[in-house]
């Protein structure tokens, strides 16, 4: 596959980027960080200041994009988009009419994260979910609200007291449980269906934060039935194709809930991928037509990943001898504000439950050593 340059475009980047250059792809990459990993990983790199704080901004991404695409040896062959899109159906528009989109339409995008059109998609299959709303509930006791398009958790709000309509906000009710994840690839071919079970990183303003997860997760034989067949479903009927990932929250007494659809790579490519990108492979392949080469690896342990949040203190980062377990490392002079993703660690274990305890371990010590390291 040498010589093969994709274009990707993410909040964070590094995932997908280093997944394509496992798969043999040339990866230029436009995100907003510009991490040393992804630097490491891709053929060519641009970063958009500011993205994390305003969203991509449609001018800017293009133009990125473009000079990417200029200054490869080859043509790209097309755009993979990662985190940053799902409440922007009109920038996938514009992004889809400029370069070969290879993944999810603006109208899938629309179908996935529109609150009346996924939940009512969900009814109509009978597809169990939480009870959601736009108009606020009278007795707001037991409900959540969140951003259309939200993602990685820092959207969601608890409701306490009166509630009122918001444009781009809507009403859902809180379920607890262990929360179960599927990602992989959809294709005509086949789907590549993998579970991995999620957990959150609680803080005083953001307590539903995404905080981690973890492959091979032990769940019942009869529930993961339950969760695939869901998954096949609603992908069927949405016209999935290429990475994507669904969220479950799994009530004791009462089985999976569907929360939602990501029409992209999910947090956990990074538990889920294998040694030689073959999910990045199989999402390619299934916009070529064409069935993936080789053979994926069979997982012999549970993989971990955590996010690092700079709940300690904002901070700005200095010269930091990285773990060979961390990733998302920022360049030096790096500032992140309080509260925001500092780094991710990463752990693999025999089981699932293991793998979880050895990532939060270390994200204990990523802690102290960058802020050890920190810049006055």
């Amino acid at each position: 596959m040498s010589g093969v340059a994709v274009l990707i475009a993410a909040f964070s980047g590094r995932s997908l980027a280093q997944s394509a250059r496992r798969a043999g792809f040339e990866p230029l990459v436009a995100d907003a960080f510009g991490d040393l990993d992804t630097q490491a990983a891709a053929e060519d790199f641009r970063v958009l200041d500011g993205a994390m704080q305003t969203g991509f901004r449609t001018k800017p991404l293009i133009a990125a994009l473009e000079d990417l695409a200029r200054s490869s040896a080859t043509k790209p062959v097309g755009l993979v988009l990662g985190s940053g899109f799902e409440d922007k159906p009109r920038l996938v528009a514009a992004l889809e009419s400029r370069f070969k989109l290879l993944g999810s339409d603006a109208a899938t995008y629309k179908a996935c994260k529109d609150p009346q059109s996924f939940f009512g998609i969900l009814d109509r299959l009978g597809i169990p979910h939480p009870e959601t709303r736009t108009s606020p509930p009278v007795d707001s006791t037991g409900w959540i609200s969140k951003r259309v398009g939200g993602s990685g958790g820092r959207h969601i709000r608890a409701c306490h007291g009166p509630q009122r309509a918001k444009p781009r906000r809507y009403f859902q009710k809180e379920l607890r449980g262990e929360r179960i994840s599927a990602g992989g690839v959809f294709a005509a071919e086949g789907n590549t269906i993998l579970l991995s079970r999620q957990w959150i990183s609680p803080s005083s303003e953001h307590p539903f934060r995404f905080g981690g997860c973890v492959s091979n997760p032990a769940i019942g034989e009869c529930l993961g039935e339950t969760i695939l067949n869901v998954v096949q479903t609603v992908a069927s009927d949405l016209g999935l194709r290429g990475m994507a990932s669904f969220d479950f929250i799994v009530e004791p007494a009462l089985g999976p809930y569907l929360l939602e659809v990501n029409p992209r790579p999910g947090a956990s490519l990074d538990v889920l991928d294998d040694g030689k990108g073959q999910l990045f492979a199989q999402h390619m392949a299934a916009w070529k037509g064409a069935a993936t080469e080789g053979v994926r690896e069979i997982p012999k342990h549970a993989k971990a990943m955590a996010i690092l949040h700079a709940d300690r203190a904002p901070i700005k980062l200095n010269e930091i001898p990285w773990p060979d377990w961390s990733a998302d490392r920022g360049p030096p002079g790096t500032f992140i504000p309080t509260g925001a993703p500092l780094a991710t660690v990463f752990a693999e274990a025999p089981t699932a439950d293991a793998a979880e305890a050895l990532a939060r371990k270390r994200l204990a010590e990523l802690e102290d050593l960058i802020y050890g390291h920190a810049k006055s």
